[in-house]
This record gives structure tokens, C-alpha cells and sequence, in this order.
């Protein structure tokens, strides 16, 4: 099954609207939700047996029980779910609809609109991912910072310094990548002043740690 992405050049219409007659058990698309499911204007008649053909595999049962409660007792329902279309790609829509009535007062069925947020939730999602790669990448540079110190100054390789780290880590409570930056920033600090960044480091890893590091001769 295809993602919807595939299809974005297309341009699909953001907005849709339907409306479900009880009477005859017949539902009515607007050109906008008919293209939503891959058709071209005005060449399919909806049914019920078709909205649930075009639903998601993963959402049929619970899209079933809303479609018929919406039949039965003409209930306002608001839902969010994915749509398959003709093509295979997946749409990710929210319906909402509230019930309609004649004028005599009786049921008449539900109407309401379509909302194809398929775009605008695939760019958000882009939008974590980059962040989330962004703040691991941050936190990397700074472990890496704090290996490459303890290596300066221990004359470790990688590994010891990162399993350094780790022990540090754990006798102490505190994150690496808190510990990491405490030793970057102290480092960094204590060579401002021109003093040995080295010592700065011992001192952190003996006293804020509470654990003691000896240095080499």
C-alpha cells in the first residue's frame, strides 16, 4: 500500500463535504470527497458498502460501528481515520457530520464535511523527525566533546572514554549526556581563565561525581 506523500503533487482538495439520506439509505459526495477516494467527479454513486471498502484495514471495525450508529440513530460523530483510495494511497481524513432534519421534524439523515489533513500531517511528522534527529546529533557532539577531554587527558582510546562515561554515569545518578556537558562546560570554562582545563576535569570527575579519577604521570 502506498503512502499518500506519493500522490501530493496532485494537489488533492482540502475540503469535502457529504450528506446521508436515512430514507433511501443513500449517501451523497461532493466532487472534493469523491477525489478524496480517487474518483473522478460525478462517475461512482456512494454506498455504505463503499465507504467501508475504502476505509483502512486496521480501522474497518470501529469506522463500521461509527457508519452504523450515524445510520441508526443520526447521532452528530466526529472522527479522525485513513481513507484508501483507488490508487492505494492512504489519506488521512477528519470527518465530521451532524444530523439533518426535514420540515416536519423528522430525521432526515447526517450531513457534514471532510477534511483531508494528509499534507499538513505528514510535513508535522517531518517536522518531529527533524527535530528529534537534530537533539540527537546535539547530544552526540557533546559526549563526543567530553570523550575527546577525558582521552586528551587520561590518554584513553574512544571506547575507554565513552565506558568512563558510563561508569560515571552510573555510580553518580546523572545522565551521560548531563555528565558529558558538566565536563564540557567545565573544561571550557577553567581554559578561559588559562588554568589547566585537565585539572578542571579531575576535579569534577573527584568531587561533583563523587567519583575519584586519578590521573596518569
Amino acid at each position: 500500500m502506498r503512502d499518500g506523500s506519493a500522490r501530493r503533487g496532485n494537489r488533492w482538495p482540502q475540503v469535502g463535504s457529504f450528506r446521508y439520506v436515512a430514507s433511501d439509505d443513500h449517501w451523497e459526495w461532493s466532487d472534493e470527497v469523491a477525489q478524496m477516494h480517487g474518483y473522478e467527479p460525478g462517475r461512482v454513486v456512494p454506498t455504505t458498502d463503499l465507504l467501508r471498502a475504502h476505509q483502512h484495514p486496521d480501522e474497518k471495525p470501529v469506522v463500521t460501528q461509527l457508519v452504523e450508529w450515524v445510520r441508526r440513530h443520526g447521532a452528530a460523530c466526529g472522527n479522525r481515520c485513513r481513507i484508501v483510495d483507488t490508487g492505494g494511497s492512504v489519506h488521512l481524513v477528519i470527518v465530521v457530520g451532524n444530523p439533518w432534519y426535514d420540515e416536519a421534524g423528522k430525521f432526515g439523515g447526517t450531513a457534514g464535511f471532510y477534511v483531508d489533513i494528509t499534507e499538513q500531517a505528514e510535513v508535522d511528522l517531518q517536522m518531529r523527525m527533524t527535530d528529534a534527529i537534530e537533539a540527537v546529533n546535539a547530544r552526540r557532539a557533546v559526549i563526543n566533546q567530553a570523550m575527546g577531554v577525558l582521552m586528551l587527558r587520561y590518554g584513553l582510546n574512544a571506547d575507554s572514554a565513552f565506558e568512563l562515561l558510563a561508569k560515571l554515569s552510573q555510580k553518580s545518578n546523572i545522565k551521560v549526556r548531563v555528565l558529558a556537558e558538566r565536563i564540557v562546560d567545565h573544561a571550557a570554562g577553567r581554559e578561559a581563565l588559562c588554568v589547566d582545563a585537565t585539572d578542571a576535569v579531575n576535579r569534577l570527575l573527584h568531587t561533583a561525581q563523587g567519583v575519584g579519577v586519578q590521573a596518569s604521570s
